[in-house]
């Protein structure tokens, strides 16, 4: 017992432990987070990359010179499968540790399986490439912070890791591809540094089909075979049959259904298709009705008559009379004491002689 002690405390000089003594290698049960006490239990970490261990593991680590933070190997020697992580508490059972249910995935560790644990010293990362294991990883709206905030709990990556995200009570796996600078030990320590991301597609993406947009035309081209030629399509207002349409603008069809006879014989419904409609004969104060034409067919409205000079000069004329009505002078009821009357049949007032100041009544 002594001698042991003596060889790890003196053995290469006082206080200068060897470089054998520097190096924390210890084998523990493993068990997931979920198994921990429930006073001690914090499921949160089951998302992150810390474990928990022991007291005694601290009391061993205090003694080496090792680097901060602490980080560890854990290496399933059966299957030769390694991660890393850093470490959340020591507050696990003695010879047990607690790992997040990902990692006991990805090293194939069942509760109870022995693991290795080792300190180590990783590079800071400079990139990372992920790769989401499931296509629900797009509806996230904004994956750049959750990933931001997710690492956080986090000390380390290593290649072929798959994570595990909780995000709106939906467990997302993320799968690291690819880290920089990678060495031997295939991980970076993600402790305050600037980590590049790179996403790559997720799995089950399928890449749709680039398909152009047909653009459809806004008007049918006009066919030249259909356009009206004849004799009747002289004039606008005719190839349009515009009195129809003004006719029949302003009905409104009720009790469109057909009538019978007492007799049995059917009455026969006028077709106001054979009726002939000229623009003459419609009423000027006809209320507007909408123009509804056919297909490839335009409307530019009717020809321009200008009036001719006599009935230029009759309108001035009508203009003129209508100024001249109600030309007469205004006279005012009060007139004013200041204005001078020139009825000739007056005397002027001037010329009246003053009335006495005092009238004498015998």
């Amino acid at each position: 017992m002594f001698s042991s002690f003596g060889s790890s405390m003196f053995g290469s000089g006082f206080g200068s432990p060897s470089p054998m003594n520097n190096k924390f290698e210890e084998y523990f049960r493993c068990y997931p987070i979920s198994m921990m006490p429930e006073l001690i239990r914090k499921d949160d970490a089951n998302y992150g990359g810390k474990i928990f261990l022991p007291p005694s593991a601290l009391n061993k680590l205090t003694m080496l010179h090792i680097r901060y933070p602490m980080l560890f190997e854990i290496k399933n020697e059966q299957n030769g499968k390694l991660s890393h992580s850093g470490v959340l508490e020591f507050i696990a059972e003695e010879g047990r540790t607690y790992l997040p249910q990902w990692m006991m995935t990805t090293l194939n560790l069942s509760p109870g399986s022995l693991i290795k644990v080792t300190n180590c010293d990783l590079s800071l990362g400079k990139f990372v490439k992920i790769e989401p294991q499931s296509v629900d990883f797009l509806d996230i709206s904004d994956p750049k912070a959750v990933l931001e905030n997710v690492l956080r709990k986090f000390s380390t990556l290593t290649v072929n890791d798959i994570i595990e995200v909780n995000y709106n009570d939906t467990i997302y796996g993320i799968k690291v591809l690819e880290v920089k600078p990678n060495d031997t030990s295939h991980g970076i320590c993600v402790v305050e540094t600037d980590l590049e991301t790179d996403f790559a597609p997720p799995v089950g993406y399928v890449e749709p089909e680039y398909k152009p947009k047909t653009v459809k035309p806004t008007s049918t081209p006009i066919d030249p075979s259909k356009v009206n030629r004849g004799a009747g399509a002289a004039t606008m207002a005719k190839s349009i049959n515009y009195a129809k349409l003004v006719a029949d603008g302003g009905k409104v069809e009720k009790f469109t259904g057909g009538g019978q006879k007492l007799s049995g014989k059917t009455v026969d419904k006028e077709d106001d298709s054979k009726k002939n409609y000229n623009i003459d004969d419609l009423d000027p104060n006809a209320p507007p009705v909408p123009l509804n034409l056919p297909e490839n067919q335009l409307f530019f409205g009717f020809p321009v008559v200008l009036p001719t000079q006599e009935e230029v000069d009759e309108a001035a004329k009508e203009e003129l009379k209508k100024k001249e009505a109600f030309s007469g002078a205004g006279q005012s009821l009060r007139q004013s004491k200041k204005r001078k009357d020139k009825n000739p049949n007056h005397a002027p007032l001037k010329n009246h002689s003053r009335s006495p100041d005092v009238i004498e009544i015998d």
